[in-house]
């Protein structure tokens, strides 16, 4: 539908659109679905090491080439939408989601699985732009909006933590592949209620779109993000270094290519409006303060303090109510106080509940890390959900796909970076643990791979000395987890500083559009 449609409609059509509430039911689905999976992961890692016996860097890409392949590609596919319609993009990514989901469960070998997750990355970038930028065409009063913005984000924090209870559920009855198994029913549903609900809309004037500045977005993504991953788990290496050299100078060129072009595939102009900057970098670190938490909690239950699956899952529900509640006031608490302040304050509150878990060890009761977990999923949901508005906000309603990817973007780095820095940082110092003395060789080069391996390893020694290999194993996990909450923390409450300057004067819109 055009703007000069909605100028003729008034209010009747365009700010009360029936049926909306249903359609953004669908919508919210598809963001769920997509981040349970990059979550759901977590659980199912000591059961796909033992199967798959993947190597510590294979399992990290097999938890990280999901995000970064997203990451990589959320700019083009929020331009794509834009210019071939968003409702037709993502019914084809729910489509392909649910047809890759298979390929997952049933890989048989490590490398298979990291191209399945990838391909799984490819299909999901379409969806979550996608659905971003609907709820932009569906909701035109702002205030609306601002809650649709609240119940879709708190979805998109919910399905980070739901992730580890759905695979808990089923790793506990199934094996590993059932987790990637339950996307089929909920894509079908998808597609068949989107068809009728969901409205078609795209940008009317859309210009072509440039398939060389879709390659330089994904190889500068991965590029960086490879590196990062890279240094902070090896150190300065030749491979690092290239990779970050290859993936800044395609941004750079990414940057300079947008300028010029007439149509570019993002306008890099809208990176000079403050607050729109600032939402982004808020929207990046709060996500990977909470995805990097949610992922290494999943195998600190279970490993360290011998959890079953389900348990660990439910263990970790504080996260996801927290950010469900957060999320649909958090519109209603920015109009009543101010933006920065309720971004500020959610992004201290995750710093300051990593800072806690500073303290944690093997025996760390339930209690604290519930409390710490719930106070995380809170700040999430108030920062997260508050930025996604300030940024789809402040762009013409033509360019709420590439606004939405942007933001998009954000959530998916974040994840990503998460997962890779902070779980980097736990497997540098897990790899340091002194093995006990009578272990074999090849069993020692199997533990310091990854806890689960460990675990798994232990199982062929002398009762006494697989007890105290795995003791050692835990506690030097444990070390690496303090370390990594620590650096979360800090990195969280320097961005509640720079938010509190970057965000002043921003405010969520009133007044209705037409």
């Amino acid at each position: 539908m055009t703007t000069s449609t909605f100028k003729s409609t008034g209010h009747t059509e365009g700010v009360r659109r029936p049926g909306r509430w249903l359609a953004l039911s669908v919508l919210v689905l598809a963001v769920l679905l997509v981040a349970v999976d990059a979550t759901v992961l977590g659980l199912a890692t000591p059961f796909l090491s033992e199967d798959l016996k993947p190597t510590g860097t294979q399992l990290l890409w097999i938890g990280d080439v999901y995000s970064f392949v997203i990451a990589g590609l959320l700019v083009s596919m929020g331009s794509l939408g834009d210019r071939i319609g968003r409702k037709k993009l993502l019914l084809v990514g729910a489509t392909a989601f649910g047809a890759v989901s298979v390929l997952n469960a049933y890989a048989t070998s490590p490398e298979t699985m990291i191209v399945a997750r990838a391909l799984l990355g490819v299909a999901g970038a379409t969806l979550m732009p996608s659905t971003l930028a609907l709820i932009r065409n569906l909701f035109h009063d702002p205030r609306e909006r601002s809650l649709a913005i609240g119940i879709w984000g708190a979805m998109a924090s919910a399905g980070a933590a739901v992730g580890p209870v759905v695979g808990g559920f089923l790793l506990e009855h199934f094996w590993w592949g059932s987790v990637f198994l339950i996307n089929l029913p909920v894509m079908a549903v998808l597609v068949l209620v989107g068809v009728k609900l969901i409205p078609e809309s795209k940008n009317p004037n859309p210009g072509p779109w440039d398939l060389p500045s879709v390659a330089l977005s994904l190889v500068g993504m991965i590029g960086v993000v490879y590196a990062i991953k890279e240094l902070a788990s090896h150190g300065p290496s030749p491979d690092a270094c290239l990779a970050a050299l290859a993936g800044a100078g395609a941004l750079t060129w990414f940057v300079r290519r947008q300028l010029t072009l007439p149509a570019p595939l993002l306008d890099m102009r809208l990176f000079r409006h403050r607050g729109f900057s600032g939402a982004v970098l808020a929207d990046l670190l709060t996500i990977l303060g909470l995805s990097g938490l949610v992922f290494f909690l999943s195998q600190f239950f279970q490993l360290v303090q011998g959890r079953q699956p389900l348990e660990a899952g439910l263990a970790e529900l504080p996260a996801a109510v927290g950010a469900v509640t957060a999320g649909l006031v958090a519109g209603v608490a920015a109009r009543r106080f101010s933006v920065r302040s309720v971004v500020t304050a959610g992004l201290a509150a995750v710093g300051l509940s990593l800072a806690v878990l500073t303290g944690l060890d093997q025996h760390t009761g339930y209690p604290l890390l519930g409390a710490a977990l719930l106070v995380v999923g809170i700040g999430a949901g108030f920062a997260f959900t508050v930025t996604a508005d300030v940024i789809l906000s402040s762009v013409p309603k033509e360019q709420a796909g590439s606004a939405s990817a942007v933001s998009e973007t954000a959530y998916e780095l974040g994840a990503a970076l998460g997962i890779a820095v902070l779980g980097s940082i736990v497997t540098g110092v897990y790899r340091g643990f002194t093995v006990p003395a009578g272990v074999p060789s090849d069993v020692a080069s199997a533990a310091h791979e990854s806890l689960g391996g460990a675990v798994e390893a232990s199982a062929s020694l002398a009762p006494q000395t697989a007890t105290a290999l795995v003791s050692a194993g835990q506690e030097a996990f444990v070390d690496g987890l303090r370390i990594a909450a620590g650096v979360g923390a800090a990195v969280l409450l320097a961005t509640a500083v720079a938010a509190w300057f970057l965000l002043r004067g921003q405010k969520l819109a009133d007044g209705i559009e037409h």
